[in-house]
């Protein structure tokens, strides 16, 4: 497959990052990136389909070029953007991947998405703390996962920092750090549960 093209970005424009090895992509994604467009007023969701999580390397993993394409047949929406540029940008980590799109698009407001799920798992990241002062992050919330996303290292730590969701649009144009919980209705699906489903 030939190396991945880059998305557009205007000037100005508000792109809200969705990040994973979506292995498999679903309708609990599509969720979150609907409810990202609406309630913080965004141009676009990129879905940012990785080569492979630093976090998962001991899990099988599916060819990017199969996830990609099964992720683009579930996104299926003209605001929803399905890329795999974290090749092409030569980059493991998220934090050299926010780094990295800044560098080449300064004018545009990236928001990083993430659900509540992966919230606390955040200090395993690499430069965890670096990355919550780059880029604006709005955590959504999943089912089980609400008051263990508030009351995590993170949240702890940048409580200063938190806007109310009746202001999250904010963020998008906020100084980071800047992140906000979003409470949305709530979606079961998982890839975690789909590949324990898959091999039953």
């Amino acid at each position: 497959m030939s190396r991945s093209r880059f998305p557009t970005a205007p000037p100005g424009s508000r792109i809200g990052l969705l990040g994973g090895s979506f292995d498999p992509a679903h309708s609990g994604h599509l969720h979150i990136s609907l409810e990202a467009l609406k309630r913080l007023q965004l141009d676009r969701v990129w879905w940012l389909v990785a080569p492979q999580n630093p976090l998962k390397r001991s899990s099988p993993t599916k060819p990017l070029e199969q996830r990609a394409k099964a992720a683009r047949r579930v996104a299926q929406h003209s605001t929803i953007v399905v890329t795999d540029i974290e090749r092409s940008l030569a980059s493991r980590y998220s934090i050299d991947t926010v780094n990295r799109l800044i560098a080449r698009w300064p004018n545009v407001h990236f928001v990083w998405l993430m659900g509540a799920d992966i919230f606390p798992q955040m200090p395993l990241w690499k430069c965890w703390t670096d990355f919550m002062e780059i880029i604006p992050i709005a955590v959504f919330n999943r089912p089980g996962y609400g008051l263990k996303a508030l009351s995590c290292l993170p949240a702890k730590r940048y409580s200063a920092f938190r806007w109310d969701m009746s202001d999250a649009v904010g963020i998008t144009t906020a100084r980071p750090p800047a992140w906000s919980f979003m409470h949305i209705p709530l979606h079961e699906k998982s890839s975690t549960n789909l590949r324990a489903e898959a091999m039953t």
